[in-house]
């Protein structure tokens, strides 16, 4: 997709959604913007989904557009009771606040909130239209959310399915999708089975004018199994060198399905599995670049979780600290993968709650959201 047709999709969006339009709606308007802005009749105004622009220099690695945050870092806040505290609680307040910080878009982690919290249950239909006018009032816009795909096609699931991107198409989403792998499984024959069904959800996805993707974890980078011995209930054990998203990248429709990189998950992969056991028996070492996973296919990661991520002796060599207070070379990464200004930074940490700048295990009621605003800095300071 080029800069002009980019552009006057996402102009087409916003007017939608300030009409009262779903995404189905606007599909065909959306195309009839995009043939304008290829002979030259769209607007030129900037927003925040603008199109890939040429890397180089000491620009901003992450525009302003496209820092974001996933709630699930704040969840406590969103969470919180209004009667016990003067913190902010739930989510119009949570939404003030990091606005004020500067975030620009938000990635949900469900649509549960404090009952006392204004506006109650917002899990429905109409508490999805307060949460828009509260993302409105704020400047925010919203990229997606963690929810559940199902893992069966019938017809119960594809209603269901429709539901959710109804709801997501009230949001303003650009995607929608899941914090979970497509499947835990180490077997061909699963993934297999997942790209069948994630192939399917991501067309439907698209009908409703969305990205479908899936969020990953450090098990999803290590090596498929599908080749060699079979075990006692005719499992192979060995593999011929793919790792479980490579293979899934290579098996789904890239029209249709996306991937969100969570950038510490991904490091701690690389720290977890660097070899397999070849068909015929072998340990063949093998690195994984999460950069060079990414460059070579930047535009089916329209989103990632930018993670950090302090270096240990555990297992996992990593820990989870405030973005900007750890070890990944963000700078490189995000040099490294193309498409500058395409993808959605949405900064998460699992701990905000619990563990400071200092990477220190720190419990307070307000950490979460001072963490926000320093790791927010820290995401607008990148430069490269």
């Amino acid at each position: 997709m080029d800069e002009l047709t980019e552009q006057a999709e996402h102009d087409a969006r916003i007017l939608g959604t300030r009409l009262g339009l779903t995404r189905r709606q606007l599909l065909a308007a959306t195309t009839g913007m995009a043939a304008a802005a290829a002979v030259g009749l769209a607007g030129s105004h900037t927003h925040a989904h603008a199109a890939p622009a040429a890397t180089g220099g000491n620009g901003v690695l992450v525009p302003p557009g496209k820092r974001g945050i996933i709630l699930y870092t704040v969840r406590d806040a969103v969470g919180r009771n209004p009667l016990t505290t003067d913190l902010p609680s739930g989510f119009k307040e949570v939404f003030e606040e990091l606005a004020r910080q500067g975030y620009k878009q938000i990635e949900f982690a469900g649509y549960n909130q404090n009952s006392n919290a204004e506006g109650g249950n917002v899990n429905n239909v109409a508490g999805a239209q307060l949460l828009r006018t509260w993302l409105d009032d704020n400047g925010l816009e919203a990229e997606g959310n963690h929810g559940s795909i199902p893992s069966v096609v019938t017809d119960a699931t594809l209603a269901q399915f429709d539901a959710q991107c109804e709801i997501a198409n009230i949001l303003g989403f650009g995607h929608i999708g899941t914090g979970n792998d497509p499947t835990r499984s180490s077997y061909l024959s699963d993934w297999e089975t997942a790209a069948e069904v994630w192939n399917t959800f991501g067309e439907r996805a698209a009908s409703h004018g969305l990205k479908l993707y899936t969020h990953n974890h450090d098990q999803a980078y290590s090596f498929l199994l599908d080749s060699g011995p079979l075990d006692a209930a005719g499992n192979p054990t060995r593999s011929s060198g793919l790792r479980r998203l490579e293979w899934f990248l290579q098996n789904t429709d890239p029209n249709y399905v996306y991937l969100e990189m969570d950038i510490y998950w991904a490091h701690v992969a690389q720290h977890r599995y660097q070899s397999y056991t070849a068909p015929d028996g072998s340990v063949v070492e093998d690195w994984f670049d999460p950069a060079g996973l990414v460059s070579e296919q930047t535009t089916r990661f329209p989103l990632f979780h930018a993670k950090d991520g302090a270096r240990n002796d555990s297992a996992a060599g990593w820990s989870i600290v405030p973005f900007g207070a750890g070890d990944i070379d963000f700078t490189t990464f995000f040099q490294r993968i193309g498409a500058k200004g395409y993808h959605n930074a949405m900064y998460e940490q699992d701990n905000a709650s619990s563990v400071n700048s200092d990477g220190v295990s720190a419990p307070s009621p307000s950490l979460s959201l001072e963490n926000s605003a320093y790791s927010y800095g820290n995401l607008a300071a990148l430069r490269g």
